[in-house]
């Protein structure tokens, strides 16, 4: 319930109807069928709009849905290596590593030793930093080889941005809805986030499935 004498109002289409006291505002809604959204609560006036309730939080939450969707997580990879491994399988693990970090990982490179080749660990140095000197160009080392046990590892950092991992900016409510994008001041449509409902609501449509 708006409880504002006066607010500014935006109409269906994204034109604005002025300043003008709440209860006619209402008035005007109820008359196309519509609801009297507060869209800009922190607003002086506070901004209202002529709205579908219902289909207005479900775009809203179909938005957000797919904003998540899009957003990517960094992911810790590893790549294991030992003091006697070939050259074909350094290079393949290399090229292995490049794509990790090329898609903004960050990777754990261990070198396992067995036997007595734990009383060697600077093979395992040697081979750690030959490795790093390969991938230099994809990422850089965030500490020195540690061992650990019968292992020892370094983790490196992507010099690269990861890949989708962001997420598109949401559009504002006018723009949600077909309006000219300058038709609310900026300000006011970025204090969108509670929505408040003065009319009663229509029950939202049931959210169609994606496959998501």
């Amino acid at each position: 319930m708006i409880r504002i004498p006066q607010v500014r109002v935006v109409d269906e289409e994204g034109a604005q109807l002025g300043v003008m006291p709440t209860p006619r505002a209402l008035e005007m809604a109820q008359e196309r069928g519509l609801d009297l959204v507060e869209v800009a609560p922190m607003a002086a006036p506070p901004v209202v709009k002529f709205l579908d309730f219902g289909q207005y939080k479900y775009e809203l939450t179909k938005r957000e849905k797919e904003a998540k969707r899009k957003q990517r997580s960094v992911t810790f990879k590893e790549v294991r290596l030992s003091p006697k491994i070939g050259v074909g399988d350094f290079d393949t693990k290399v090229n292995r590593a490049i794509e990790f970090l090329e898609d903004g990982d960050r990777i754990k490179v261990t070198v396992r030793f067995r036997g007595r080749e734990l009383t060697h660990p600077e093979l395992g140095r040697a081979l750690i930093a030959r490795f790093a000197d390969r991938v230099k160009d994809h990422g850089i080392p965030e500490r020195t080889p540690l061992l650990e046990g019968k292992s020892m590892h370094i983790t490196m950092a992507s010099t690269h941005k990861p890949k989708s991992h962001d997420a598109p900016s949401p559009k504002s409510v006018d723009e949600a809805n077909g309006a000219d994008a300058t038709s609310v001041p900026a300000t006011q449509v970025e204090a969108a986030a509670a929505p408040t409902q003065t009319t009663e609501a229509k029950p939202a449509p049931e959210p169609v499935s994606t496959g998501e």
